[in-house]
């Protein structure tokens, strides 16, 4: 079993070191909010006084940080880590940043980085189901893979640094395009009379299918699991979405791609944001779609 030092213990972070030991790994963890130590140690994990003593004398090193300054300033300043990480150490970063600060970073730390965002929110951190976009050396990914997989179900190397940022970028600006369209047409359905449950018994099996409507349906009922039964709570917030989606179009504006309908995901994400829904599960942009 390995020895691991994680920092970023909170809503993500802090079920996924659990998993780490549930699978038998020592884990070190810091973070800057007391509980979030206290729960670890609770778990079986060791409380760290810093990040950096974290990560000292750890062969795999994790952070799940809020955001690129966060994760710039944890490995290359203040914090610390890639200096106080031994040389052969394997270090990972899990959070959602650019796909710039994830390659400078990857660049500057001096030690062989993967970056590895996630998909599957806060269930699939408990669940251990979250899927694994990871960029990086190869060498480096294979080292990882057994730490990876006591947190998560699926796996992908998408290509050298950064790569692992941009698969996360795609995959949320689709998600929140198609939640959108899903939460539309179940409003439209309502004021045209049909019932919510026969739209899903129709599109569940036919072309509009998605993840978004099999999975997380933005309505209650179809899918019991859904945060739709429960008030919307996250889930995956929606001022998460709103922060990758305002990823996704740095990293399309960086590239010179044309995202439109990206665009457009964004605004509408921004506008429920700024009603005062960021602690709102993102499905429930419905709640803005429907006017209520």
């Amino acid at each position: 079993m390995a020895r691991i030092g994680f920092v970023g213990l909170g809503n993500m972070g802090g079920p996924m070191a659990r998993n780490l030991l549930k699978a038998g790994h020592e884990v070190a963890g810091f973070d800057l909010v007391p509980a979030a130590l206290e729960a670890l140690a609770a778990a079986g994990g060791t409380a760290a006084a810093s990040a950096a003593e974290a990560a000292r004398g750890a062969e795999f090193v994790i952070t799940m940080l809020p955001a690129g300054r966060h994760v710039r300033d944890a490995w290359l300043g203040a914090g610390g880590m890639a200096a106080a990480a031994s040389p052969d150490a394997v270090l990972i970063d899990c959070s959602t940043i650019d796909v710039a600060t994830a390659r400078e970073v990857a660049g500057a730390a001096g030690r062989p980085m993967l970056d590895a965002p996630v998909s599957g929110g806060t269930m699939g951190a408990e669940a251990a189901t979250l899927t694994f976009m990871v960029g990086g050396p190869e060498e480096a990914y294979a080292r990882a893979t057994p730490i990876l997989s006591a947190m998560g179900r699926t796996l992908v190397h998408c290509g050298a640094a950064g790569a692992g940022q941009v698969a996360k970028a795609c995959n949320n600006m689709m998600l929140a395009a198609n939640m959108i369209v899903t939460a539309e047409a179940f409003v439209m359905a309502e004021r045209l009379g049909l019932t919510h449950e026969a739209l899903f018994e129709v599109v569940s099996k036919s072309s509009g299918q998605s993840w978004a409507l099999t999975t997380y349906c933005p309505v209650p009922g179809p899918v019991p699991t859904s945060p739709a039964n429960r008030d919307y709570r996250p889930g995956f917030a929606t001022a998460l979405m709103a922060k990758d989606l305002g990823l996704a179009q740095e990293a399309a504006a960086t590239a010179g791609a044309a995202t439109p309908i990206g665009a457009e995901a964004l605004a509408l994400y921004r506008r429920f944001l700024e009603a005062g829904n960021g602690d709102v599960d993102f499905s429930g942009i419905i709640r803005m779609i429907r006017g209520s």
